[in-house]
């Protein structure tokens, strides 16, 4: 992502897989207040962790101050296995997970995802949640949610989601058909398809000014 990015490989369940660090800036935040993990689009269709909206991801949490991590899911670059149509890439993105927490046991964690990455990590949280609680992530961003392309759980009420108004790869309606249920709300990006051409730094935006700002927050 920049020149100060990390790579690095852990061992999955099917063999090696490819990750990348980046590390916020030390001039503006002494320690890091947060740990992101950041998952790509679908790997059948070009979904890599150098794709452009999972490097905004990345660049946003870098921004909060969080440590941001991607990885190659099973069969993408030098990551080894094949696709294994979410299962084996959620078991995957928690021993990431366990492997980050060796490293940074206390921070707060994040998840964040685009596309068939929001399936993956929307199952993680729920893993977590069964499992401990306390482990799971304190906050969720989704971009380009798979409502409709997969069995997608739950999402905490909190959850920022952003989708394109556009997007002829997950239609709006399919998200908000989702969404309804939950009374989660929907940033809907005017004028945007699924991947978000010319329109990333609105993303980046959404997250800022919504992290540390939730809805139980507001006033009745």
């Amino acid at each position: 992502m920049n020149a100060h990015t990390q790579n690095f490989m852990i061992t999955g369940a099917v063999g090696a897989l490819e990750c990348a660090l980046d590390l916020p800036d030390p001039e503006t935040f002494s320690t890091p207040v947060g740990l992101a993990l950041v998952a790509h689009p679908h790997p059948l269709f070009g979904g890599t962790m150098d794709n452009k909206v999972a490097q905004t991801l990345a660049r946003t949490f870098l921004a909060l101050g969080y440590v941001a991590v991607r990885m190659n899911f099973r069969g993408v670059g030098k990551s080894e296995g094949v696709h294994d149509h979410g299962a084996g890439e959620t078991d995957d993105m928690a021993l990431l997970l366990q492997h980050m927490r060796s490293q940074y046991p206390d921070l707060p964690l994040a998840l964040a995802g685009f596309s068939f990455g929001t399936f993956v990590q929307a199952q993680l949280q729920q893993r977590l949640l069964q499992q401990d609680p306390a482990s799971a992530a304190e906050r969720l961003v989704l971009v380009g949610t798979a409502a409709g392309k997969w069995p997608m759980p739950p999402a905490p009420a909190d959850t920022i989601l952003i989708h394109g108004e556009q997007d002829d790869t997950i239609p709006l309606s399919a998200v908000l058909d989702w969404a309804r249920p939950q009374e989660l709300p929907v940033v809907v990006i005017p004028g945007s398809d699924h991947f978000f051409h010319r329109k990333l730094q609105h993303i980046k935006n959404v997250v800022v000014q919504s992290w540390h700002r939730r809805p139980a927050q507001l006033p009745a």
